[in-house]
Order: C-alpha cells, then sequence, then structure tokens
C-alpha cells in the first residue's frame, strides 16, 4: 500500500512538474532563511543556560523611582559585598566582577589580556570547569591567578602552567601573580568573556574604595540557596538599603519621589542570569527585541510558502476532483484519499526541506559574514538543532499538506462526476490566504524603509562635535597613554598637515579595538541630586573636535592649576547643578573630595551614541590619569596621507603596540551597527516574502485562467477587448493585495511606532510610506497576474470554446 502511494505521487508530480517546481522552490527558500532566522534566535537566547543552577543566580542592581525618569543600574560599591555576605544568610555565595585589561608578560613575551577581578566565591556561582587547580585552591591568595587554556597556551605554549609565574601590567605598576587554576574556554554563548581572574583586592584604588559606598564601580553576582523566594528576598533587602543608603533616600524624596507600585523608592533588587545579556539599561546587554524580530520574520516567511502551498494545492484539487469521484465511485476510502494527497504534499515538502538545507549550509559563511553571527555547520548538526529543523519540516508538512487533503478526501463522489465543483467562485479560504501572504509582505517592506529612515536619521544626527577628519588612535594597555601623546605631540608639532592633537581617556564612536568605558559619578550639590559623566581629556580636546565654548575657557597649559580641580561642564550639567552662570562655581563630588571649579560650558555633546539623550558630561585634565585615545585632526586634503604618516610615527613612538587608527566619522556610524543589522533582516526577509508572495499568486493565477479558458472565449467571441479582459482578469487580484495594504498599514504603524519610542532622537512616520508601499505592492501584483491575463486573453477563442 505504501509502495503504491509512493510511486503514485511521484507519478502525480512528474505530470505536474511546473507546479512542483514552484512549490519546491518556494518551501526550499522559506527552510533555508528560516533556518538561519531560528538558528540565530536559538543561539541567542542560548547565553548562560549552560551553568549549573542558573535559576538561583542573579545580578544585584539598584532601582531608584526618580520623578525624572526611573532608573536602573548594575554598578555597585565595594563594601556591599561583604556586607550582604555577613547580613543574609540566604546567600550561598556573592562575588564581584570587576572589567580589566592588562599587559601579561612571561619571559620578554607580552600580550593583551582580558584580565578580571573577583573572589574564590565566583566559582561557587558560575559553571567555568577547570581543566587543572580547583575552586577549592583558585584565587586563595592575593597573588594568585587563574586563566583560560586558550591564555595558558598564548602565554606558556606547550609548557604546564600550574605554578609558573608571570608579570601583569605596565612598568611601574607591574606585579607579579602565580596561576593556580586553568580553566576551560568559556562557551560562545556565555555573556562573560575573560581570559583570567585575579582578586578583586588587587583592582587600582582599592584600598581607598573599599569602605565607600558611594563610589560606584562594578557589578555584583549572588547565587542564593534552595528554596530562597526571589521576591521575598527583595523585601528583606528593604532594612540594608534603608541602613547604608538613607542619604539617598533624602535626596529622591525631596526631589517629590514616591514609591513604585512595589512600594520602593530606592531599592536593591535582583535580576535573573538569564535575563543579563539582553537587558541593556541594567547590564549593558545586547538589544533582544532584534532575536524576537528574528523569530518574527522567520515564522512570517514559513507562513507565506505555507499559503502558497495550500493556495496550489487547493487550487489544484479542483482539477483533480474528477479523479477524485473517480476513486471514491471505485470503493476508495476517505482515510486512504487522505494519506495518498497528504503523501504527495510530504514528498513535495520534503524536496524543498532537502533543498533548503543544502543552500542554508551552502550560503552559511555568507549568512555569518552579513550578519556577524557564529553559526557552524557542527553547531546544526546537533542534536537539539536537528530536532529543531525536523519540527520545522512537520509543521510545514502538517499544516500546508493536510488541510488541502483534508478537504479533497471530503468531496461528494456524485457531485464530483457531475461536474458541479469548480473553481470558477473564488473560495473564502483562498481570498483570505492572499490576503494574508501579502499584509505580511507589505508589513516587513514598510518596517524595512522604516528602520533604514531611522537608521539615516541617527547617523545625520547632530552629535555636538565635528567627527570629520579626526582620527582616533587606541593606545592600548603595552603604554603609557601621556607618554604616547607627549611624543606624538613632539614629533608632530611641525607638520602642516596636522590641525591640533588631543588625547582623552573614552573613544569617540566604536574604533578598531571594539572597545568601550564610562565612567559616571553622582553626588548631592545644594539639595540636587547629580548624575554625570566623568571624562579626562588633554589640552586642545575642544579644538580637535571643534566644539565651541559657551562660557569660560579651556583648559590651557599657561594655567597650571587647571589640573588641580579645574572642570569644564556642558550645558546639561550646568543645568543639572542648577547654575546659569556656572562659571566659576565650586562642587565637591564627596564631602572629603577636592573642590571642583568650573571654569568653562559646552554645549551638549553625544560621548556615546545618538540613541541615547545627551548627558550631563564633567571634563577634567589629569597628568597621572591614564590617555586611552589619541585624537588628531588633519587638514581635509590629506586623509589619506596623514592616516599613513601617523602609522609610520605610531610605529616610531610606541614599537610594542600596534597601530590601530582610524576616523571617528567611521567610529560613530559603527554606534548604529545594530540598527543596520535589523534593516538589513527586514530588507531580505521582505524581499523573499515578497518573492515568494509573487511566486504564489502567479501560480494561483496561471490555475485561475485553466478554470475560465471558456469564459474568456466568451468574452472574446461577444467582442471583448484584450486590455478589457486583462482588467477582467486581473481586478479580484489587485482588489485583495489592496485589502492585504489597508490591513498592513496600521500593523505596521502600530509595531514601528513601539520600536521607534526606544530612541529620543527618532523620525515621525510619513504617510508617503505606505502609500509607497502600496502602490509598489498593486504594481508587482498588477504585473504577476497581467502576465497570464496577457497570455489567457491572446489565446484563440475557438480554442478556449473546444477545450473542457
Amino acid at each position: 500500500m505504501f509502495k503504491n502511494y509512493i510511486k503514485i505521487a511521484l507519478r502525480n508530480l512528474w505530470k505536474s512538474k511546473g507546479y512542483a517546481f514552484i512549490n519546491v522552490v518556494g518551501l526550499s527558500v522559506a527552510f533555508c532563511v528560516s533556518v538561519f532566522l531560528f538558528l540565530t534566535a536559538y543561539f541567542a537566547l542560548s547565553y548562560d543556560n549552560f551553568h549549573a543552577d542558573k535559576e538561583r543566580i542573579y545580578e544585584l542592581y539598584f532601582f531608584a523611582n526618580d520623578p525624572e525618569r526611573v532608573d536602573r543600574t548594575a554598578s555597585m560599591p565595594f563594601p556591599i559585598t561583604p556586607a550582604l555576605k555577613e547580613d543574609y544568610p540566604e546567600i550561598e555565595s556573592i562575588a564581584r566582577i570587576i572589567n580589566g585589561s592588562n599587559v601579561v608578560e612571561y619571559k620578554g613575551k607580552y600580550l593583551d589580556k582580558n584580565i578580571k577581578f573577583t573572589e574564590p566565591d565566583f566559582f561557587q556561582i558560575f559553571s567555568f570547569p577547570f581543566v587543572k587547580g580547583g575552586p577549592q585552591t583558585a584565587l586563595q591568595d592575593l597573588s594568585s591567578i587563574v586563566i583560560t587554556e586558550n591564555m595558558a597556551k598564548a602565554v606558556f605554549g606547550d609548557e604546564d602552567p600550574m605554578g609558573k609565574r608571570i608579570n601583569i601590567g605596565l612598568e611601574g605598576n607591574k606585579k607579579q601573580y602565580v596561576v593556580t587554576g586553568v580553566l576551560a574556554d568559556f562557551p560562545e554563548n556565555s555573556t562573560l568573556q575573560f581570559d583570567g581572574f585575579l582578586r578583586s583586592e588587587n583592582v587600582g584604588g582599592y584600598q581607598e574604595q573599599k569602605d565607600q559606598w558611594d563610589a560606584f564601580s562594578h557589578s555584583v553576582f549572588v547565587k542564593l540557596k534552595p528554596g530562597i523566594d526571589k521576591l521575598a528576598f527583595e523585601k528583606k533587602l528593604r532594612s540594608f538599603t534603608a541602613k547604608y543608603f538613607a542619604e539617598t533616600f533624602t535626596q529622591l524624596k525631596k526631589k517629590g519621589a514616591t514609591p513604585d507600585d512595589r512600594g520602593d523608592v530606592y531599592a536593591l533588587r535582583l535580576q535573573r542570569l538569564e535575563d543579563c545579556h539582553f537587558n541593556r539599561e541594567i547590564s549593558g546587554g545586547k538589544e533582544g527585541s532584534l532575536i524576537y524580530a528574528l523569530m518574527g520574520i522567520g515564522l512570517f516567511i514559513l507562513l507565506i510558502a505555507c499559503i502558497n502551498f495550500i493556495n496550489l494545492n487547493v487550487a489544484r484539487s479542483f482539477i483533480r476532483a474528477r479523479e477524485v469521484g473517480v476513486r471514491k465511485s471505485l470503493g476508495a476510502l476517505k482515510k486512504q484519499l487522505f494519506f495518498q494527497i497528504w503523501g504527495e504534499a510530504a514528498v513535495v515538502c520534503f524536496l524543498g526541506f532537502l533543498t533548503g538545507v543544502v543552500l542554508a549550509v551552502l550560503s552559511l559563511p555568507a549568512f555569518n559574514a552579513a550578519f556577524r553571527s557564529k553559526l557552524t555547520l557542527e553547531y546544526i548538526l546537533e542534536p537539539d538543532k536537528i530536532a529543531l529543523l525536523v519540527g520545522l519540516f512537520l509543521f510545514v508538512t502538517l499544516v500546508a499538506g493536510g488541510y488541502p487533503a483534508l478537504q479533497m478526501s471530503r468531496f461528494n463522489a456524485v457531485e464530483v462526476l457531475k461536474g458541479k465543483v469548480s473553481l470558477k467562485k473564488p473560495g473564502l479560504l483562498r481570498n483570505s490566504l492572499i490576503i494574508a501572504q501579502f499584509a505580511l509582505s507589505s508589513l516587513l517592506i514598510c518596517c524595512t524603509i522604516i528602520a533604514m529612515q531611522q537608521v539615516d536619521h541617527l547617523r545625520n544626527q547632530p552629535l555636538g562635535f565635528q567627527k570629520e577628519q579626526v582620527i582616533s588612535i587606541p593606545v592600548g594597555s603595552k603604554v603609557n597613554g601621556q607618554t604616547a601623546l607627549r611624543r606624538m605631540r613632539n614629533r608632530l608639532a611641525n607638520d602642516p598637515n596636522i590641525v591640533s592633537i588631543t588625547g582623552s581617556g573614552v573613544n569617540m564612536g566604536l574604533g578598531l579595538d571594539r572597545s568601550t568605558s564610562r565612567s559616571v559619578i553622582g553626588f548631592t550639590f545644594k539639595d540636587r541630586e547629580v548624575t554625570t559623566d566623568w571624562l579626562h581629556i588633554s589640552y586642545d580636546y575642544l579644538k580637535t573636535l571643534n566644539i565651541k565654548l559657551l562660557a569660560g575657557r579651556e583648559f590651557d597649559p599657561a594655567y597650571p592649576t587647571d589640573s588641580m580641580g579645574r572642570v569644564i561642564i556642558t550645558e546639561s550639567m550646568a543645568k543639572a547643578i542648577g547654575e546659569k552662570d556656572p562659571v566659576g562655581k565650586f562642587f565637591q563630588t564627596d564631602t572629603a573630595g577636592v573642590k571642583h571649579q568650573i571654569i568653562g560650558v559646552v554645549p551638549d555633546f553625544n560621548l556615546y551614541s545618538s540613541k541615547s539623550e545627551k548627558k550631563p558630561i564633567t571634563m577634567y585634565l589629569s597628568h597621572s590619569d591614564g590617555i586611552g585615545y589619541i585624537f588628531v585632526r588633519v587638514t581635509p586634503q590629506s586623509l589619506v596621507t596623514s592616516m599613513e604618516k601617523l602609522k609610520a610615527v605610531w610605529k616610531e613612538i610606541t614599537p610594542e603596540s600596534e597601530f590601530k587608527g582610524s576616523f571617528i566619522d567611521e567610529n560613530t556610524n559603527a554606534w548604529y551597527k545594530e540598527e543596520e543589522r535589523l534593516s538589513q533582516i527586514f530588507s531580505l526577509a521582505s524581499g523573499v516574502a515578497v518573492i515568494l508572495s509573487c511566486l504564489g499568486l502567479f501560480a494561483v493565477a496561471l490555475i485561475v485562467m485553466e478554470q475560465r479558458t471558456k469564459e474568456i472565449g466568451v468574452r472574446k467571441v461577444l467582442g471583448a477587448s484584450i486590455p478589457n479582459l486583462v482588467f477582467v482578469l486581473s481586478k479580484d487580484f489587485v482588489k485583495l493585495v489592496l485589502i492585504a495594504i489597508l490591513i498592513a498599514t496600521p500593523a505596521a504603524w502600530y509595531f514601528m511606532q513601539l520600536w521607534l519610542d526606544n530612541y529620543p532622537y527618532r523620525i515621525e512616520i510619513s504617510p508617503l510610506v505606505f502609500v509607497a508601499v502600496g502602490f509598489a505592492a498593486g504594481l508587482v501584483a498588477v504585473v504577476t497576474v497581467s502576465f497570464q491575463s496577457v497570455k489567457a486573453a491572446l489565446m484563440n477563442p475557438v480554442k478556449s470554446l473546444r477545450s473542457e
């Protein structure tokens, strides 16, 4: 029986090669694109799932119900970790994680490595397995270091790293550590990425900050004991917050802060480990909406392919109606007919699935390069991924093949043989499916256009500084930034192509080192709670970035005291402290600290990205703090030659450090890579959706024209012109496309408004977008259907009237 089903299925498919080809092509493209999108989303959602007891691991963060805006931050003061461990027995383990980057030296070899600072409890919280050593002996004293396998191989080669001594840090700040453990390399889906760990007591400034409750600088993770409820524990933390952060409570209440729906004005709360990777506000994670957009788009494309498949099979079911009627009259059971017809659909789905998987494997490198993914063939062939692929295949087979088979198996044999079953009047199902697929296609096109407009808007948003003709050079960790800046100034002092040179602790945009840092300080000024970015700069910073002074002056070597508590602030910082004329005013960031005098005010500028509002910025001058980046403004006519000159000079003055210079306008464009990636995905999806929709519409139109052959012949005999026939045959399909556009327009407007609300600087959606998309979709539909309409209209009416 099964053999006969397969034989008949293959015979029928061979007789209808055109329809089978359209189905296989549509399904293979849909499967290929959906496989990539679903696997990318699956990989992203698997972040940190490999940790044992992950449901008991949390990141601490502060919640402040500020009247101006709700604030959440994961930055913690040093004394909070030992205090919590002592006061709360519900905590099984607690550890700080402090970011760091250091030069590692061993036998004259220097390497840049990502060395973080933590406590021994770290290895009780997270499941990073040890290859050598163990959590009991790791970081047992302040001279211990734990490294990864990758770092061990890079530093020691084939030597056994255990017990070896390595130097970490630059000259003048170099310390020796002993390797007491080697960790297996972290998985690709780990939010925490590192090369090694030192004890947190080794971090710079620890002794000064270990008892300061107002110095926020790092993240803290806790692992609660089994059975401890998160919400109940957060309630217990209220007394702790009230005890150690009473001043913050007072300041918030003075500003008019009221309790939120949980009754908190200021609270210490817990964020689940699984949320850390996607929580941009608290943890600085990635945008989670992109992942759900991927899954939604993948589902849309599968649905469009399924709709095509259903439409074609339902349409062809009327052509095969007599076959079904004959089979029923000869005794075929409904169940047998269902499995026969569904088997044919399963064969087509299998061919489409197989072709789609082959396409996915062949185009994997191109997909990874285009969308910066990390998918590998081994990842795709893992058992759970194979289960996902098989699940997609079964879903499409059951949905797309099952319904037409069920409909055909229900045909009444008598009505079929009398010719009462036809497709002359379009069914509600077919029309609904055509509307659905064009609505999805139009929705994706609208989203693509709006996303691209928003990216262009962000790029063109005034940043508050002149980004053109400025080269940014990351100093790296192998050389002292102050020394490198001084040498660079001396070496290029008489170069006519160099306009000015400066240095800063923070890059403008994302340079070739792909690194960024941020220092934020909060303090109270005249009963105002003030938060500001604390930015270390050098002389000529304003000149190099072409930032104009509004009042006062910039730092000048003629004033030696500028490095002793003098600052330049932005307009929003002046508003934050409530001073209309702030030049000459003093403020303190803590009661025992230095009094800072304001010597200049500049307009607001985007230190990080125009995706967020311009924040208050305080700039200070220091001859001892590190310079992370050197900025060089060059003349417009010497862009290429100046880059080559800087590269040569850099090699001359800092031979131990790699040159990674880039133009700031390139760096600032890198701020919007995620939005660009989203618009690229929308573009790919909308293109595939339109092609699949047109492919389905083309095939359905072909079948409908075959069904209306006699009607066309009669109309021609009665004098209908070819344009008139094309209009009559096409208008029903065009109506469906217009209805689809009317459905897609409000949906696209609603979803893109939600997305745009995440940006303080955003576009207003223009109605012209929807008009243009509607016109384009209608035109595509007319062209698609008209091809078949014209072909049918040109047919010889005598031949049409003789056809069955």
